[in-house]
């Protein structure tokens, strides 16, 4: 089953505050979740992923799709806002069921979607004696025709085709909002335990695309899109274009 939380973060608690500012830290309250494996273990054995929403209003949210239903009792006390005493009743943390949402889709369905994505490529590099060329370093897309091609090119191999803009049939109905950079830091044990800098450029899609593969389509949303997936990036969100 596939569920998907919303947690809405208490934006004056020191946790909450530390949390936004260093992904490796919220990464780690998200996993406390999902006890049942060691946390190390938990984000590929859930196929755990999550999303900081872009809010106009101050709110601080978080979405969080998994494999199992989480338990939110570990958060401390007070790093949610508390649910309000009176007019329209929201839970927090409010978690829902949508696995049998995904099993109903098929080739051909128009969606809208928002990803929260790190566009990268990989620089190519010298072989070695043996002929092998070893991985490059991930460099961010920095161009709005890179990353969305790159994102074209995902969704390809991830079963859906990004739909084309009214306007022109070449141009994908996509908006690319830059997100700036999201940090962090952990202990690398390559730098004999000195702490190592975690640094991504977030690119916010948001647009219309059409299933072409149903089954791929439902493995793309469960595993998501791209790297960085431990740190905030690669959940795609669905909905029934407006």
């Amino acid at each position: 089953m596939t569920y998907i939380s919303r947690l809405a973060l208490n934006p004056r608690s020191r946790e909450v505050q530390h949390d936004l500012a260093d992904c490796q830290s919220l990464h780690r309250t998200i996993l406390s979740g999902f006890r049942d494996v060691p946390t190390s273990e938990a984000r590929e054995h859930f196929a755990i992923l999550f999303r900081l929403e872009p809010t106009r209003n101050g709110e601080v949210i978080v979405l969080v799709q998994s494999q199992a239903r989480p338990d939110w009792s570990s958060l401390r006390p007070g790093y949610l806002l508390p649910r309000p005493a009176s007019g329209a009743v929201v839970d927090n943390p409010a978690v829902k069921e949508v696995g049998s949402v995904y099993a109903r889709l098929t080739s051909g369905a128009a969606l809208a979607f928002r990803l929260l994505a790190n566009p990268t490529k990989r620089l190519s590099t010298a072989p070695d004696d043996q002929g092998r060329r070893p991985p490059g370093r991930r460099v961010e897309l920095q161009r709005e025709e890179d990353q969305l091609a790159w994102l074209a090119r995902k969704g390809k191999q991830g079963g859906f085709d990004l739909l084309a803009a009214r306007a022109g049939r070449s141009v994908p109905d996509v908006r690319t909002v830059p997100g700036g950079k999201i940090t962090g830091r952990r202990n690398d044990p390559h730098l004999a335990g000195l702490p190592g800098m975690l640094t991504f450029g977030a690119i916010l899609f948001e647009g219309r695309l059409r299933v072409t593969d149903g089954d791929l389509f439902r493995t793309t949303l469960q595993r998501g899109i791209g790297s960085g997936k431990a740190y905030g990036f690669g959940l795609l969100s669905i909905a029934p274009p407006s």
